[in-house]
């Protein structure tokens, strides 16, 4: 995979790199005895200390250009016998290292060692230009390693960020299929007996108003999830809401009843997670199974929750049937838990989803 992180250096960081030159080069010019120099030859060592700590500053913008920069006048700074200049151009190789793929900041290294060995050599110093390029490869090696760090750093924020994306449009999915459906069987319904049955019109006209409502509830849930909204009034669906959920399935023309048994306590993403596969179950029923009863069985048994949804319908692959996310969704929100999901024909006839989620959940 290509190296395409980018890094950028706020004002903040080049005032610190400014100083990390000072600091470097402010020791040895006081405490390290320097070789007897002409006027010319202090004024010239002077304007190239000055020059290489300047030209720090544009390292964000013009980080190869200050790198060659830097590492010519070290190299000058030792053809001098001024030994100032190497602890400034490791301190930018370590920088480039860092700001640019390694296919770019190697060409610094190579050139560090190049022109320090070069220098080095011509003054007969070759021990120091041997220890000069192993810190050039320290320097540029600890530069990589901080690069491949904000990179990952970076790579796994990114991830999250796509995780919870895909989270949120697999809830409004779900959301908005269940209640589309519902709301086109009950307009349909209100529609057939409007002339002959105007009351029984009015109640499938109220069962669709009433399923709006929650559907704009469970919407401005996730919007504020979005948004970042603290003050967003709709919590994310438990197992308390199962009754409801039935009571609004069996007014749309399939018959649900749920059982539950002894105490079941599961952590707050398993409930909603064991909601939502209950929901798509019970629309999928709805909408293609022709089935006139469906139940739900809730227990707790062996520190799983084990959901299973079952109907009288024609059995078959009906829940996949237009295309839809239904099963791969809802064994997507299993194994994402921990659990797994089995959805098939039921052996008595219907179809019959069960799934076993971890009661206390599974990153």
């Amino acid at each position: 995979m290509p190296d395409l992180f980018e890094t950028r250096l706020s004002r903040r960081w080049r005032v610190l790199l400014v100083a990390c030159t000072l600091a470097t080069i402010a020791p040895m010019a006081l405490l390290i005895p320097q070789p007897a120099l002409t006027p010319a030859g202090r004024f010239a060592a002077l304007a190239l200390v000055v020059c290489q700590i300047a030209v720090v500053w544009w390292m964000d913008r013009r980080p190869l250009l200050v790198t060659a920069v830097s590492l010519f006048i070290g190299a000058a700074l030792e053809l001098m016998r001024l030994p100032l200049g190497p602890g400034v151009a490791l301190i930018v190789l370590t920088t480039l290292a860092w700001l640019r793929p390694a296919r770019i900041s190697l060409w610094g290294l190579g050139a560090a060692v190049g022109l320090f060995a070069a220098a080095l050599g011509a003054t007969d110093r070759w021990s120091a230009a041997l220890l000069w390029s192993g810190a050039a490869a320290l320097a540029w090696s600890w530069g990589a390693l901080g690069r491949a760090r904000s990179a990952r750093r970076e790579s796994e924020a990114r991830r999250m960020v796509l995780q919870e994306r895909a989270r949120i449009t697999r809830e409004l999915h779900d959301v908005l299929a269940h209640t589309v459906s519902l709301m086109v069987l009950q307009a349909a319904a209100a529609n057939d007996v409007f002339d002959t049955h105007p009351a029984k019109a009015k109640l499938a006209i109220e069962a669709v108003e009433d399923v709006g409502r929650q559907a704009l509830d469970e919407v401005r849930r996730l919007l504020g999830v979005i948004g970042d909204d603290r003050d967003h009034t709709a919590s994310a669906p438990e197992l308390d809401d199962l009754d409801r959920l039935a009571e609004t399935i069996s007014k749309a023309g399939v018959e649900v009843t749920v059982h539950r048994h002894g105490s079941i306590e599961v952590a707050p993403a398993v409930a909603e997670s064991a909601y939502r596969i209950v929901q798509e179950s019970l629309t999928n029923v709805l909408r293609h199974a022709g089935a006139k009863q469906a139940e739900v069985d809730i227990r707790v048994a062996g520190g799983q929750l084990v959901v299973t949804v079952t109907d009288t319908g024609g059995g078959g692959d009906h829940h996949d049937h237009g295309g839809g996310r239904g099963l791969d969704g809802m064994r997507q929100r299993a194994t994402q838990l921990g659990g797994r999901l089995e959805a098939g024909p039921a052996p008595e006839g219907g179809f019959r989803v069960a799934a076993w989620l971890p009661a206390h959940g599974h990153r």
